[in-house]
């Protein structure tokens, strides 16, 4: 699940790496103020790999950033824990760049086909165009 939200950079904590069996390894986590109705929510991210946490190094507390993030969550004896893990961090109002549009494919679902065009100019129908009744429908409605 990607989501986006928009606040003011309030914390920014130590940088951690390590090392693994896949090699190594850093992450950073950071805290972000954000409007949530009449009053300021805070919420804890964490930006996973060299590459984001160099993106987060270019910005300082107090800077609007506009962070885009996927939301998963993990049990552990037990217990459920949820990581807010960034995958995009922007200045606040700067212009994101859009995925190209694909063309729909045959067999692709409804949901993930373009909306057919409306013509205006159509004509409203009339009872004219409603298909002729069967007999052999028998359900009242």
């Amino acid at each position: 699940m990607a989501l986006e939200i928009e606040g003011t950079l309030s914390q920014k904590l130590p940088v951690q790496s390590g090392n693994s069996a896949r090699g190594p390894w850093s992450k950073q986590e950071f805290v972000l103020e954000y409007p949530d109705g009449n009053y300021t929510a805070k919420a804890c991210f964490m930006a996973w790999g060299a590459e984001k946490v160099q993106d987060l190094a270019k910005y300082q507390v107090g800077d609007k950033v506009k962070v885009s993030f996927n939301l998963k969550s993990r049990e552990y004896n037990g217990r459920w824990y949820n990581d807010l893990q960034i995958w995009r961090i922007a200045p606040a109002g700067a212009a994101q760049p859009e995925a190209p549009a694909r063309p729909a494919q045959q067999g692709a679902p409804a949901w993930q086909q373009p909306a057919p065009q409306v013509c205006p100019q159509s004509p409203d129908p009339t009872l004219d165009h409603m298909p002729a009744e069967d007999a052999r429908e028998d359900l009242p409605f």
